[in-house]
């Protein structure tokens, strides 16, 4: 537990943008969701995170949550995206608070944030005046705190919170694989934080889930210093052993990975000095093996004129890189390539890369994986 705004928050969140669906693959499972829910609450926890872009999850967690919970027995963080891709004027992206209000029922939304700041998008926010309508949101009851969420290097989050000291927290991606990364530099934008004084929300804690399943040379670094830990619990408590995380955000699919969650987080306890040396070992060789660094945010695909699933066929062909598992990188290729266009139709619009938070060379990737895997 730790101290925050003057609450005593637990460590762990529930990241509302990966919820289970049904066999269709579109639908949210409401019912496994609830079961997730009440656990979490149960053993607890207090924060849920979801967003305007998140597709669904807003309506969901209205139903899950909201309807079938006291307000005062959670946390609920929701964001503004005023990107071009999600907003296509001031207006526009001013009125997503009210929608998010709508589609929520939640009354008021206890963390406000600006939605995956970077230095290609940041001006949208200033020029729409963003920042000065989630202040005003906040005199009006209708948020309690505000932040931001980060994706870009750490002088340009430097940068934005010297400009606006107001930002009450910060929302990064850091885990022990991207810590030392050129690209998402996990360290050094966690270091701009606690050198501002902003607490600290993990997201990505376990990349995409990339974490709970690392290459075996990883998994045994720490299987060998506690082999009945799962895997990705070393990931969460990496980082909820960092001493300004307010709140690390796990974005559980499943009630198995919940009680996974639960059976570390419910009672934290830090990494102490061997486990820490095992992760940063762990760290170095996971920084050895070539991988595209995509964590399955799909930011990228609303645009693509082909319709290309690139998350998937991102994870078809790292399945091949890291794994080296042809025959099953293959057939997870299919699997994506039935739901949208071959990595092959890529025609270089680059929409993708603009919208991507972890700045991934989109279309050499795919023309990459087409040479495998087709």
């Amino acid at each position: 537990m730790n101290e925050f705004f003057g609450t005593t928050m637990p460590k762990l969140g529930f990241g509302l943008m990966r919820l289970p669906r049904l066999a269709d693959g579109k639908t949210i499972d409401i019912e496994q969701c609830e079961a997730m829910t009440d656990a979490f609450l149960d053993a607890g926890m207090r924060y849920f995170d979801t967003a305007y872009v998140y597709e669904g999850s807003e309506e969901a967690a209205r139903r899950f949550l909201v309807e079938r919970h006291p307000r005062e027995s959670f946390y609920l963080a929701d964001k503004v995206n005023a990107s071009p891709w999600a907003a296509k004027s001031a207006e526009e992206a001013k009125r997503e608070l009210a929608v998010s209000l709508e589609r929520t029922g939640a009354g008021y939304f206890d963390f406000y944030l600006l939605h995956a700041l970077s230095a290609r998008n940041v001006d949208y926010y200033e020029n729409y005046g963003i920042w000065e309508f989630a202040a005003k949101a906040k005199e009006r009851g209708l948020v309690r705190h505000v932040g931001f969420s980060f994706h870009d290097r750490p002088d340009v989050l430097d940068e934005i919170l010297t400009r606006h000291p107001e930002a009450e927290f910060v929302q990064l991606q850091l885990n022990y694989g991207d810590w030392e990364s050129p690209s998402v530099c996990s360290r050094e934008n966690y270091e701009v934080a606690v050198a501002h004084g902003k607490p600290v929300v993990v997201m990505e804690p376990v990349k995409g889930g990339l974490l709970a399943n690392p290459p075996q040379q990883v998994q045994d670094i720490l299987r060998a210093v506690n082999p009945d830990a799962s895997i990705a619990s070393w990931a969460v408590r990496f980082v909820a052993s960092l001493d300004n995380v307010m709140v690390v955000l796990s974005g559980m699919s499943n009630v198995a990975q919940m009680e996974d969650n639960l059976s570390y987080m419910r009672d934290f306890r830090p990494l102490d000095a061997a486990e820490k040396d095992a992760v940063e070992r762990a760290s170095r060789t996971l920084a050895g093996i070539e991988q595209v660094p995509c964590t399955g945010c799909h930011y990228c695909t609303g645009g693509c004129p082909k319709g290309i699933d690139i998350p998937s066929v991102f994870s078809a062909y790292n399945r091949y890189l890291v794994y080296g598992d042809l025959a099953g990188a293959k057939r997870s290729y299919a699997s994506a390539v039935a739901k949208g266009g071959k990595a092959s139709d890529c025609v270089r619009c680059l929409q993708c890369e603009g919208a991507c938070p972890q700045h991934i060379e989109i279309a050499s990737w795919l023309k990459r994986a087409a040479a495998v895997l087709e």
